[in-house]
C-alpha cells in the first residue's frame, strides 16, 4: 500500500474510494480502516447489475460493506427466483415452488439508492420496501408481470425524477396519484400497462415534466384541452388511442379525419417534437371500413385506412395510407405552398416531388376509395381477393 494512503483517515479514504467502481472498492478493503472507509463511501453512479446468483451474492456482501451503493439493476436469476411477496399470484407461486429462493429485501439496506431498475426480475406479489427510498431519482420496472403494486405507493419516493413502467400486467391505479410527485417528475413512461387509468391532463401543470409516454394504457382525454399554459416544459408526448388525438386513435368515419388531423397539427405546430410518429386508423367498427385483398408483395394490407403526417420543407400535410405505410393517397396539405422567393422553396419542391412519386395506385384519391373502387383498382392490377 502506498505510504500516502497509509496516512489517510477513514473519511479521506472514503473520498478516494468515491472515484472507484464498487468492485474495486470491495477489493481495496485490506484492513479495518479501509473497511470502515468503504462503509462511508458514496459509491459513484456506476450501474451494478444482478442477473445471476454470483452477482446476487456480491450484492449481499455489498449490503453491509458498501451500504451507500447508488445504482442497482436487477434482471433474471437463471432458474432461481426471489422470495414471494405479499398476496402472490397463486398459480405462479405453485409453478415456482421448487425454485431456489433468494431474499430481495436486502435491497432495503441501500438507503442512498438513486437508481433502481427491475427488468424481467422474478418477483411475485407485493413488496412495499421496493418503493421506500427517500433519495431515489430513477425507477424502471419492465416486464415484471407478477409484481403487484399501485401507483399510490410512489409517495414513498419523494425525490423521484424518472418513472418508467413498461409491459406490466399487475400495476394498477390512476395517474392522478403521480400528483404527489408533481414538483420532481421529469420523465414519465407508463407503456403497455393495461390497468393504469386516468386523464392525461391531470399532469398538465407539472412544472418539470419533459417527457410523457402513456402509449398502450386505458388513459383517456382530449388533446384539444391542451392550453398554452399546459405542459409548458414538455419535449416529448406520446398518448394512447383512448385519447382523442392519441397515437393509434380510432376514427369512426372517414369524414372525421380533417378535424382530427387539424387538432393534432395545431399542437405540433406550436411544439413540433410532441406527438412524433403519430398516426390514426379507421375503426374496424366503422361503416366505412373494409378488408383489403390480403397479402400483397409480402405486405399485410392494401386498404389505405390509416392517416399519417408528411412534410415537404416547412409545409405539412397528411395522407391516407395502408397500415404498413405503403400505397398512399394524395396529400391533403394543411399549410400553403411556400413563396417561390423563400429560402425554403427549393427544399420544398424537392421533397414535394419525392412525395408525389410515392403515390401509385391511389393517384387522384385524397381519401380512401370505397370498397368497390378499391377492388376494381386492384383487379385492374391483376390482384383478386
Amino acid at each position: 500500500m502506498p505510504s500516502s494512503l497509509q496516512r489517510l483517515g477513514s473519511d479521506e479514504l472514503a473520498h478516494v474510494f468515491g472515484f472507484l467502481p464498487p468492485e474495486d472498492i470491495m477489493r481495496a478493503r485490506l484492513n479495518k480502516r479501509m473497511v470502515e472507509a468503504a462503509k462511508k463511501t458514496i459509491v459513484p453512479m456506476t450501474e451494478f447489475r444482478v442477473d445471476d446468483v454470483r452477482e446476487y451474492n456480491d450484492l449481499v456482501a455489498m449490503s453491509t460493506a458498501l451500504p451507500n451503493l447508488q445504482q442497482i439493476y436487477f434482471r433474471r436469476l437463471n432458474e432461481d427466483k426471489y422470495s414471494d411477496g405479499d398476496d402472490p399470484d397463486e398459480e405462479e407461486a405453485t409453478d415456482t415452488a421448487n425454485f431456489i429462493t433468494h431474499d430481495i429485501e436486502i435491497i432495503s439496506r441501500f438507503r442512498k439508492l438513486r437508481s433502481l431498475e427491475l427488468v424481467l426480475t422474478p418477483l411475485n406479489g407485493r413488496y412495499p420496501f421496493l418503493f421506500s427510498f427517500p433519495l431515489l431519482h430513477k425507477l424502471n420496472i419492465t416486464m415484471c408481470h407478477h409484481l403487484k403494486w399501485d401507483l399510490e405507493i410512489l409517495e414513498g419516493l419523494p425525490l423521484l425524477k424518472e418513472l418508467s413502467c413498461c409491459h406490466l400486467d399487475s400495476v394498477t391505479g390512476n395517474i392522478n396519484s403521480l400528483r404527489v410527485l408533481k414538483d420532481t417528475l421529469e420523465k414519465v413512461t407508463i407503456r403497455d400497462c393495461f390497468e393504469v387509468q386516468g386523464n392525461f391532463m391531470d399532469l398538465a401543470d407539472f412544472p418539470r415534466l419533459k417527457e410523457l409516454d402513456l402509449f398502450g394504457t386505458p388513459v383517456t382525454g382530449d388533446i384539444r384541452d391542451i392550453g398554452k399554459q399546459d405542459f409548458r416544459t414538455l419535449e416529448l408526448l406520446t398518448l394512447p388511442d383512448g385519447v382523442y388525438g392519441g397515437t393509434g386513435y380510432e376514427m369512426q368515419r372517414i369524414s372525421d379525419a380533417p378535424d382530427l388531423a387539424m387538432a393534432v397539427y395545431s399542437i405540433k405546430k406550436q411544439r413540433p417534437t410532441l406527438l412524433e410518429d403519430w398516426h390514426a386508423v379507421l375503426s374496424d367498427d366503422s361503416p366505412d371500413w373494409y378488408d383489403g385483398i390480403g397479402s400483397y408483395d409480402g405486405y399485410e394490407s392494401t386498404e389505405p385506412l390509416c392517416i399519417r403526417f408528411v412534410k415537404a420543407g416547412s409545409r405539412v400535410g397528411y395522407r391516407w395510407i395502408t397500415g404498413c405505410c405503403i400505397h398512399p393517397c394524395e396529400v391533403i396539405w394543411l399549410d400553403p405552398e411556400p413563396q417561390r422567393e423563400s429560402i425554403d422553396y427549393e427544399t420544398y419542391i424537392e421533397a414535394f416531388q419525392e412525395i408525389q412519386l410515392q403515390v401509385n395506385i391511389y393517384r387522384g384519391f385524397h381519401q380512401p376509395p370505397t370498397e368497390e373502387e378499391h377492388n376494381l383498382l386492384w383487379a385492374s392490377e391483376g390482384y383478386v381477393d
